[in-house]
């Protein structure tokens, strides 16, 4: 009898790579479209939909004929201003249904595709424009939110990297730097509290970022910002992982709570249990077979008002986790950024990434002044490998010098 073949799922694998990447490449194209639609008066159930049905229809454009499994990692979601969790309202809901984007609205977008296993989820966060001001200027409060989780999660990436992995000099001097302890959860918490309070803002309680597996996005790893108590993170990143990097940053105390809301964001979960109902059974089956492990939402199912009634079961024996609709208890506007990277030898690859915003738009006259964090900041997430750019694309700044001139401009304008 031929032994069977171990398959190498591992980030060594070029082809595993290469699924990250052409689902990070649906999940941006999406995104950008997606965002395009958010505008005032615009419902968001009906963005969802969209949404959802361009994700569908760009992951059956790849991998064809390949008995592999593929489709949407994280549905569409448009969350409305003080809202922290993803929020993709049911057509069967008559309120939730009629909620319509506002303008000045802070509006966070989410989404992700994956092919065999392999998932990325991109997130991002924008200002809904007025019909009669489309102007792109953003100032305010407005502004110092939307920096602070920029600068934020431009920390947390750069935090992300294993001690010693960008580190120049000779090669004892790299193993000197190697051998370091990787920094404390508690200190990452602290260095991003450092830049979101430069801007007046709070992080949000809990926000977690998870290490990825195939089939996995929240696997054995976790890092928690801000966390509450009888919360804490487990484990650091280490090359060869893959990682759910996700920044929430509030207005308000950064303090959460959750709403009444009906929960419509669902996981399958990896236990197993006779269900009783038939009707919670067909509705598992339909799950298992559509999402996997996957999130996914009750209006994705054949029947919505069907699978809210089957769904129940399936949450009360714990073979589908409900995902409760979390806001900010002051009722403030929170941003949050989503990335999903690979951690290789050269560094961090960005594999979905919210587009880099232009900072000369945001007007404020708040700034980071701290050095250590500044310095963090002017490094460098990856190692050149000296290949060029086929194109020439405009080269993105050091996040340090970028805050630098931010502040000027705003400096002069006074």
């Amino acid at each position: 009898m031929a032994e069977e073949t171990q398959v190498d799922y591992s980030l060594s694998n070029s082809d595993t790579l290469t699924k990250y990447k052409t689902a990070a490449r649906i999940a941006h194209q999406v995104l950008e479209t997606v965002t395009g639609w958010c505008v005032e008066g615009e419902k968001i159930l009906t963005i969802c939909e969209r949404g959802d049905k361009l994700l569908d229809e760009e992951v059956g454009k790849v991998y064809k004929g390949k008995k592999i499994s593929k489709g949407v990692a994280h549905p569409t979601t448009v969350s409305p201003s003080s809202f922290v969790t993803p929020y993709t309202p049911l057509a069967s809901d008559p309120a939730d249904a009629a909620v319509v984007l506002k303008p000045g609205e802070v509006v966070k977008i989410q989404l992700g595709a994956q092919i065999d296993g392999f998932g990325t989820i991109v997130g991002d966060t924008i200002v809904i424009p007025s019909k009669e001001n489309t102007d792109s200027e953003i100032s305010g409060r407005e502004a110092d939110l939307l920096l602070a989780t920029h600068y934020a999660n431009e920390l947390l990436l750069r935090l992300m990297i294993p001690p010693g992995l960008m580190s120049a000099g000779s090669e004892e001097e790299k193993k000197k730097a190697a051998s370091e302890k990787p920094i404390t959860q508690s200190k990452i918490t602290q260095l991003l509290e450092k830049v979101v309070k430069s801007y007046d803002c709070n992080l949000v309680e809990n926000t977690t970022s998870w290490v990825f597996e195939r089939n996995e996005i929240e696997g054995k790893k976790k890092i928690v910002l801000a966390p509450s108590e009888g919360q804490k993170g487990e484990g650091v990143p280490e090359v060869g992982e893959a990682w759910g990097v996700e920044v929430g940053v509030s207005l308000g105390s950064g303090k959460v709570k959750t709403l009444e809301n009906r929960p419509t964001l669902h996981r399958r979960t990896t236990t197993t249990y006779g269900l009783k109902r038939p009707s919670s059974r067909q509705i598992l089956s339909e799950i298992v077979k559509k999402f996997g492990t996957f999130p996914f939402s009750l209006r994705q199912l054949d029947d919505e008002r069907a699978a809210k009634v089957g769904v129940v079961e399936c949450v009360r024996s714990n073979v589908v986790r409900q995902y409760e609709v979390i806001a900010d208890k002051d009722g403030a506007a929170v941003s949050r950024l989503f990335t999903t990277i690979a951690i290789t030898k050269n560094g961090l690859m960005l594999l979905s990434a919210p587009p880099s915003p232009d900072l000369a738009k945001f007007k404020t006259d708040k700034k980071i002044t701290d050095t250590e964090i500044l310095k963090i900041l002017e490094q460098p997430i990856s190692k050149s490998t000296g290949t060029k750019s086929k194109s020439k694309k405009k080269k993105k700044k050091p996040a340090k010098k970028a805050a630098e001139e931010e502040s000027e401009e705003s400096s002069e304008e006074e």
